[in-house]
């Protein structure tokens, strides 16, 4: 290009991050135009307010013939009708991270969370911590946090909140997303093996973060957790001062004083005492590396304690769906055994002497294959009965790489607690709600929509006859 760039065309432009980038630019005078196969509100609507024009379905002929830079989702793969043309037409193309970098990233101090857990929640913490401040920071979160209402904002302040994903950028970038994103502050909040169709084991992760921490300045601050031999490992080249946040006591910022409650967690670091109204070790953490991070830029202690206090969580996790006939229903995100386990622990010291009965969807990249099958049923077993639906999408992964659900049932059942391996959401609120009893806890876990379980249960135990 040899002008500066004034239009520009989205591939996938009604995923959260995409629209809602779409529309940034759209209010700083680019024009803007998209397709998407789904095109529903409430993105829908949300991008035609901004005046972007929006087509439904992919074809050749929706790419503007003045679109300067296309912008390609990640969801985008080779075959696609508009990533063929731009291929063979020779149009300037470029990742959704890349736009960051270039139109939003540069020259801000950007504090960017990563992780294999914990990312979404911290990055919500934070920018609500910055936000209550004072500070007032543009984001990018990978979800609703629900204090924000919103999963981003672009403004023009000089501190810009932004969720590193480990995932890959694009079909033509195998890098990590969060290499574009110019940390200046870095929070390492834990690592593990997830995501098997990008990485090939533990070690591969571990180099992507690796090449993370390679890039942060000297004048910068990483934040990482000191708990995890992991996060330990990856710091080699790392130019840029290292604060380890943990419990254990080599930890230069250690948490300590952790007290739970049916309402929340209070813990200390340093020399002042906080309280969170969520429950968990996992919360904890992540609420002591978003403190730490926002003392950082000079936020007050007594502002940052007041902001956390109102903290509201994010859409899905630990999310309280609904209750009828004393029965709660809890919809969270959780898919990887970690998160799960962390999850159900919390949960055990949100409803102390509940029943919690646990309904899993192997429906990601990575608990679809086997390669947590002996992990998934040592995590599901912190839960008083299980069920677990059919892996999703069958045809994708070949029979030996699969997880094996009967094979995790039978794991559990051996412990002595019922568990049930059902086709579908169907089958499980069949054979589930007559189990229930007043004062038991469902907590469903599932990064898709699970067929709408969440309400079906509901409304059967509505009308279910006590």
């Amino acid at each position: 290009m040899k002008d500066a760039p004034r239009n520009f065309h989205f591939l996938g432009i009604c995923g959260t991050a995409m629209g809602s980038v779409a529309a940034a630019l759209r209010d700083r005078g680019f024009t803007v135009t998209g397709s998407d196969e789904s095109i529903y509100p409430p993105m829908s609507t949300f991008l035609e307010s901004r005046g972007v024009a929006l087509n439904s379905g992919y074809k050749a002929e929706n790419i503007p013939a003045d679109a300067d830079i296309i912008v390609i989702g990640n969801a985008m793969k080779r075959g696609n009708p508009e990533v063929e043309a731009v291929l063979s037409r020779k149009l300037y193309y470029m990742s959704l991270p890349a736009i960051l970098r270039r139109f939003f990233l540069h020259g801000r101090h950007n504090l960017v969370v990563t992780g294999t857990h914990g990312k979404t929640t911290t990055t919500a913490l934070l920018a609500w911590l910055m936000k209550g401040a004072g500070l007032d920071p543009s984001y990018v979160i990978g979800g609703i946090p629900k204090n924000l209402g919103q999963g981003a904002l672009f403004n023009d302040s000089k501190h810009f909140v932004i969720e590193g994903d480990e995932y890959d950028t694009a079909f033509f970038d195998k890098r990590s997303k969060f290499i574009e994103y110019l940390p200046e502050l870095l929070i390492v909040n834990n690592i593990e093996f997830d995501h098997a169709d990008i990485f090939q084991d533990l070690e591969h992760v571990k180099q992507s973060f690796r090449h993370l921490l390679r890039i942060v300045p000297q004048n910068g601050m990483v934040l990482l957790n000191g708990d995890d031999p992991n996060c330990l490992a990856v710091t080699d080249e790392c130019y840029a001062p290292i604060e380890e946040i943990g419990f254990g006591p080599n930890c230069a910022k250690q948490i300590r004083d952790v007290a739970y409650s049916a309402e929340g967690s209070r813990f200390t670091i340093g020399d002042e005492t906080y309280e969170l109204p969520l429950i968990g070790e996992f919360n904890v953490r992540n609420a002591a590396m978003a403190v730490t991070a926002a003392r950082f830029y000079g936020a007050e202690v007594a502002k940052i304690k007041e902001a956390l206090a109102t903290f509201e969580g994010i859409a899905r996790r630990q999310e309280l769906r609904g209750e009828a006939r004393g029965v709660k229903v809890i919809d969270d995100f959780g898919h990887h055994p970690t998160a799960i386990a962390q999850t159900l622990t919390a949960l055990r010291h949100r409803y102390r002497g509940h029943r919690i009965w646990a309904v899993f969807e192997p429906r990601s990249n990575t608990t679809r294959r086997a390669v947590f099958q002996q992990d998934l049923p040592d995590a599901l077993k912190l839960a008083d009965g299980v069920f677990i639906s059919q892996v999703a999408r069958l045809d994708q992964i070949p029979e030996a790489d699969r997880l094996n659900p009967a094979a995790v049932m039978e794991n559990i059942a051996a412990s002595g607690r019922p568990a049930f391996y059902e086709p579908d959401a169907a089958h499980i609120i069949d054979r589930l709600v007559p189990l229930l009893q007043p004062n038991d806890v469902v907590a469903v876990f599932s990064n898709g929509g699970f067929d709408g379980i969440h309400e079906k249960i509901l409304d059967r135990l509505r009308v279910t006859p006590v």
